[in-house]
């Protein structure tokens, strides 16, 4: 599908009445097990993906190439529409961005994530004109073929900096986001102001606010239009994991060994749409 109606395709769902909830895959199984469920778009999760190959997160410790090959898979495995969580689009320039959109685009994104964030643990989120040039620069090379969400770190790099959270979303939608999204307001009327003031842009929203878990009803009644999980289904799928793996240290072969069949697996294979 060409980028222009890959792009107004995945941009309805943000638009429609009561948007759409998009899990994160971090494998072919994973995505094909979304897909399975009905879900009408997957994402990437950086912090799952680095997880996956003994790396950290959010420290440039993963590589453009290496996202862009695993968004592609769970893309041709699915037929659906895949978001990338691509950090802070995998450079230190403006240019270095639009080169990572211009990549994505290539490969079959539907979308596409840059934070304000840096790498640096020292100083991890970007000054305000920085990472708003680095955001028209990510539209600049989208030219309306991949959505961008528009994405500040303010809350989980601890800056509870409500103004300047708001100030830079709008910054973002002025130039040119599709979608904003910021990590864990501290509540709902934190969450609630976000909307308010960048509307009608659509907000994305990791679970809820930090304070607590809301269902996906009482977040699409906050005005949210776009409910992604990050890497929550994996370290879901670790904590069973984890469980199976004390009850084989307590010798409980039963327990360890209980899940999902491999016909079950090979029936989600042979739906995929990846070929050879």
């Amino acid at each position: 599908m060409p980028g222009s109606e890959l792009y107004e395709e995945f941009m309805a769902l943000h638009t429609r009445d009561g948007g759409f909830v998009m899990p994160n895959a971090w494998d072919g199984l994973s995505a094909l097990m979304l897909a399975d469920a009905g879900f009408e778009a997957i994402a990437t999760s950086s912090a799952a993906l680095a997880a996956t190959l003994g790396r950290a997160d959010g420290r440039h410790e993963v590589t453009r190439a290496e996202h862009l090959a695993h968004a592609r898979l769970l893309g041709r495995l699915t037929g659906l529409p895949v978001n990338g969580d691509f950090e802070d689009g995998y450079g230190d320039t403006p240019a270095d961005v639009s080169a990572t959109v211009e990549a994505a685009v290539e490969a079959g994104l539907a979308g596409i994530g840059i934070e304000d964030t840096s790498g640096d643990p020292d100083q991890p989120i970007r000054g305000f004109d920085e990472a708003v040039n680095r955001i028209h620069a990510a539209i600049e090379a989208a030219k309306g073929r991949i959505v961008v969400t528009g994405r500040t770190d303010n809350f989980l790099q601890g800056r509870p900096d409500l103004d300047d959270t708001i100030r830079r979303l709008t910054a973002f939608a002025e130039a040119g986001a599709d979608v904003l999204y910021a990590p864990y307001p501290p509540d709902l009327d934190a969450l609630v102001a976000i909307v308010t003031a960048v509307a009608p842009t659509p907000v994305n929203v990791l679970i809820s606010p930090a304070d607590k878990v809301l269902t996906v009803a009482e977040l699409q009644g906050a005005g949210v239009k776009r409910i992604s999980l990050g890497p929550a289904l994996y370290t879901h799928a670790m904590e069973a994991l984890q469980q199976a793996t004390k009850a084989l240290v307590a010798g409980d072969l039963t327990t360890a060994t209980t899940g999902m069949s491999f016909e079950r697996i090979n029936d989600l294979l042979d739906r995929g749409t990846n070929q050879p």
